[in-house]
């Protein structure tokens, strides 16, 4: 419907201002959402940093504490004779891996040549020093006629050839010496040195890394805020426009609305223009009021009163004293209905179960169609000594539904009950719908009461 009108509307469009706003909002945004991102990488590249360091010590407890653990193991068995702390060094070897498992972790992080090389060489070390072990383990088991077939490595070694004629006492003697000798602890000493070595680069490392980080974090951090700065001035200068341009026309219009006047044309141009449309259709509102109150409050399918009407009686019924019952009812299987029959049979008795509960009850009781296949009735000036009277209502009701002499299929009812002393209660409608759900769940096609009593027992 078009506003004519000898005067042109004038005023500022919400349309140009929400373009403007929008387009603004979107660029800072992107702006926003850049800056965040790029600082989200920064804080990343700190946290990895810092996590490569960690990793990286451990990576060095995990040499020492490997060397360390297989030098304890020789040194037992040199001195004990016992094959379990060969067995123990070997599981070491090729079970637990500790001192290998640095070679891979040295792969996923990006150590210098310098970093990584001390560590490799502290690995070196140890090493070397397996050969002296692994030589040191062989005397003691030829010495003490071991059977070492379970241990290649220890098999494979050869001895030389001024140790083969060595007494037993004299390889015992050997073996220990190899494994406790100074020239065995410089080595150790060494492995302890390049693992402190590696520990200083991989520090020094770590605090450029954060550092660098850090300030770029900052940095990334200031755009930030001023970012969000400029966002606070737009939303501001929003509100305002809001308030002047929305808000206040809005309030104006509401007061006519309640004094059921004309709107005022003020505001925007779009509110004027909504202004001038409503003055238009107010007196042709009102003509029409009448018959579109009876649309909105009455089910087109069945003619009784529809769900939004049913949740104004109740909120009607809250305010008055009197006693009444309510009764929340399903046609039992009506999908069957629908999908054997077809959707027009499946109206058809809903419209006989509508029709139904109006001859069945009183002109002053309201039954309602609250859902697709769901009815209520709101009996008025009822209480419980009258239970009986509903009784006899629904059960000629499924009897009619059940006998049907009209050519449409058998249905039934199920009917839950509640009854309220005073006016629709906030608890009446979920006691009848308890009472529904034991009618179905005891067989369907009957009638329950919400029984009060058993429920708080």
């Amino acid at each position: 419907m078009k506003v004519k009108s000898k005067n042109p509307i004038k005023g500022i469009r919400l349309r140009t201002i929400n373009i403007g706003m929008i387009s603004i909002s979107c660029i800072l945004y992107i702006l926003l959402i850049w800056a965040t991102i790029h600082a989200w990488q920064k804080y990343e590249h700190l946290v990895s940093s810092t996590d490569e360091y960690i990793q990286c010590e451990k990576n060095a407890a995990l040499v020492a504490d490997g060397s360390n653990y297989l030098t304890e193991q020789v040194r037992l068995y040199t001195v004990t004779l016992d094959e379990q702390y060969v067995q123990n060094y070997f599981t070491e070897v090729y079970e637990t891996r500790r001192r290998d498992s640095v070679l891979e972790h040295l792969e996923s992080y990006e150590t210098g040549q310098k970093t990584s090389g001390f560590l490799l060489s502290a690995l070196e070390y140890s090493n070397q020093l397996m050969e002296k072990e692994i030589y040191s383990m062989k005397l003691i088991a030829v010495s003490q006629k071991q059977d070492m077939k379970e241990f290649p490595d220890i098999q494979e070694v050869s001895l030389k050839p001024e140790d083969e004629t060595l007494k037993p006492e004299e390889m015992i003697e050997k073996a220990r010496e190899l494994v406790f000798s100074s020239d065995y602890q410089n080595s150790k000493e060494l492995i302890v040195s390049n693992i402190s070595s590696f520990l200083e680069e991989i520090i020094k490392d770590t605090q450029q890394k954060q550092y660098e980080s850090s300030m770029d974090l900052k940095g990334m951090m200031r755009k930030q805020q001023l970012l969000i700065s400029i966002l606070f001035i737009e939303n501001l200068l929003v509100f305002i426009l809001i308030i002047q341009l929305i808000i206040k026309p809005l309030q104006i219009y509401v007061k006519n609305i309640q004094n059921e006047t004309m709107l005022e044309i003020t505001g925007s141009y779009e509110f004027k223009y909504l202004a001038l449309t409503y003055n238009n259709i107010f007196e042709l509102n009102a003509a029409n009021e009448t018959t579109l109150r009876h649309q909105a409050e009455h089910d087109p399918l069945t003619g009784i009163i529809n769900r939004g009407a049913f949740d104004q009686l109740k909120q009607f019924l809250k305010a008055k004293l009197d006693p009444i019952a309510l009764l929340i009812i399903d046609v039992d299987k009506f999908k069957l209905v629908n999908d054997g029959y077809g959707h027009e049979t499946g109206d058809k008795v809903l419209q006989k179960v509508a029709r139904l509960l109006e001859e069945s009850f009183r002109s002053t009781d309201f039954p309602a169609r609250i859902g697709g296949d769901e009815f209520a009735v709101i009996i008025t000036d009822i209480t419980e000594d009258l239970k009986s009277v509903i009784e006899t209502k629904v059960n000629a009701i499924n009897d009619a539904l059940l006998h049907p002499d009209d050519g449409l299929p058998e249905v039934s009812l199920s009917v839950g009950a509640a009854f309220s002393e005073s006016g629709f209660s906030d608890d009446l409608y979920g006691h009848a719908d308890e009472a529904l759900y034991d009618v179905k769940k005891h067989g369907r096609c009957g009638l329950r009461f919400y029984q009060k009593k058993e429920q708080e027992e």
